[in-house]
């Protein structure tokens, strides 16, 4: 991790900051599509307990989790895939682009016990300002991010993105602005 001092096994040693969020803000186009497709998803109502404890487990579990799934797809654009703009779908076929690698991310942590409170799709501008979608997994050390264009996981803060805005915490359907509210397309590959 860059610019973070680890413990000998890899668990940050020190506290990440934590992302400031504000008002309620529009939902990413992609992300309303998913949510006609799967509305049981997107209508869930979670109990925001506070972030998760950060411990080895969690920490090694983000790791393999995030380059397991970098690796298992083959990045390709939504034009590529499906012949039109922000479709966000899980990569079951094996193939996606930023939003697909998230929605998977977050389904396998889910799966492994990390409450959807947090693990929220988070939209950012990356430094050229092309828009992208990560994974922000809010823990007792602070935001990290899980990232389809790197294997290592890094705080939210030295990714060199602008966030935009990410999911509500206490509900799977709703967005909250981070710094702004602007619109932008998250179609990034590797």
């Amino acid at each position: 991790m860059t610019g973070m001092t680890v413990l000998a096994l890899g668990v940050p040693a020190v506290m990440a900051g934590s992302m400031v969020t504000s008002g309620m803000t529009s939902q990413p186009i992609g992300h309303y599509d998913f949510c006609q497709i799967n509305k049981a998803e997107c209508s869930i109502r979670t109990v925001d307990r506070g972030p998760v404890k950060m411990t080895q487990q969690l920490w090694d579990m983000l790791v393999k989790v995030s380059a397991g799934v970098n690796a298992a797809v083959t990045p390709m654009s939504d034009m590529e895939i499906y012949g039109k703009e922000e479709v966000w779908a899980y990569p079951d076929n094996g193939v996606g682009d930023c939003e697909d690698y998230v929605l998977e991310k977050r389904r396998q942590l889910n799966k492994l016990g990390v409450p959807l409170s947090d693990l929220l799709i988070t939209v950012v501008r990356k430094p050229d300002g092309e828009g992208h979608a990560v994974l922000t997994v809010r823990t007792s050390k602070g935001d990290f991010i899980l990232d389809n264009l790197r294997d290592d996981v890094r705080s939210w803060e030295d990714t060199g993105y602008r966030y935009l805005k990410r999911q509500a915490s206490n509900h799977t359907g709703r967005w909250v602005s981070i710094r702004d509210d602007q619109q932008v397309l998250v179609g990034s590959v590797r």
